[in-house]
C-alpha cells in the first residue's frame, strides 16, 4: 500500500492463495535469533502493508513494549518502517507465521494448512537456530502440533518429531482483540516469562 492507510474496499483484495502474504522479519544471518515469535496467519490489514501484527487496536506491539522486549512502542498499521525492523534485529527478535496466506479470521484456515504450518516451521528451525519459539496462540497450536491438550505456557517437545535440542517452546495467547481473555498487562507478563528464557539461553 505504499504506506497509506488502506480502506476496508482494498482489504477483500489481500485474502489470495498466495502463500507468502507478507515478509518475515528475521536478523541477518549469523546473528543470534533470541526469539522466534509465530504469528497463526496474517490478518488482511497485515497483508495490505506487509507489517507484522498490523491492524490498529492489535495488542501484539503495546504488550510486546510493556513486556521491556522492544525500547519503544512500534507502530505498524502503516508497514514496518526499516529502523523498526532494525531494532527488532539487534534485540534479536525475529516473527514469522504458522501459515503464510492472509484471511480475515485465523479460523478460516483449514486443520491441514495449520498442520502443514507446524511442518514446516520445524524444517526451518536448524537454519534459523532460535533460543526459544514463541507461537501465538493456543487453538492453533494444538492444531499444527497435534496436541489437543496442549495449555499457554513452555511446551513438551519430545514428541514433536524432528524438533531441534535445545530450542525451547511456549504457546503465547493471540494478541488480537477479538481474544476477550487477555489484556495488555497480561499479554505483557506471559511475553516476559519467554523472553526471561530467551535471556538465560543467551548467557549459556
Amino acid at each position: 500500500m505504499g504506506g497509506r492507510k488502506p480502506t476496508n474496499a482494498d482489504l477483500p483484495a489481500f485474502a489470495t492463495p498466495n502463500p507468502d502474504a507478507i515478509d518475515d522479519v528475521l536478523p541477518a544471518p549469523g546473528t543470534r535469533l533470541r526469539m522466534l515469535i509465530v504469528g497463526v496467519n496474517p490478518g488482511l490489514w497485515t497483508a495490505a502493508v506487509n507489517g507484522p501484527f498490523a491492524r490498529p487496536g492489535n495488542r501484539f506491539w503495546p504488550s510486546l513494549h510493556r513486556a521491556g522486549l522492544t525500547g519503544h512502542q512500534i507502530d505498524a498499521s502503516l508497514g514496518l518502517s526499516d529502523d523498526d525492523a532494525r531494532h527488532l534485529a539487534l534485540r534479536g527478535i525475529g516473527i514469522t507465521n504458522l501459515v503464510g496466506r492472509a484471511t480475515t479470521r485465523a479460523d478460516e484456515l483449514s486443520k491441514d494448512e495449520l498442520r502443514a504450518g507446524g511442518r514446516r516451521l520445524v524444517e526451518r528451525l536448524p537454519q534459523l537456530r532460535p533460543d526459544v519459539v514463541a507461537v501465538a496462540g493456543i487453538t492453533a497450536f494444538r492444531v499444527a502440533f497435534d496436541d489437543r491438550k496442549a495449555v499457554l505456557g513452555e511446551q513438551d517437545t519430545t514428541a514433536i518429531g524432528g524438533w531441534p535440542g535445545g530450542v525451547r517452546l511456549w504457546a503465547v495467547p493471540q494478541p488480537s482483540g477479538l481474544n476477550a481473555h487477555e489484556n495488555i498487562d497480561s499479554l505483557a507478563a506471559k511475553w516476559q516469562t519467554v523472553w526471561d528464557a530467551a535471556t538465560d539461553a543467551a548467557s549459556d
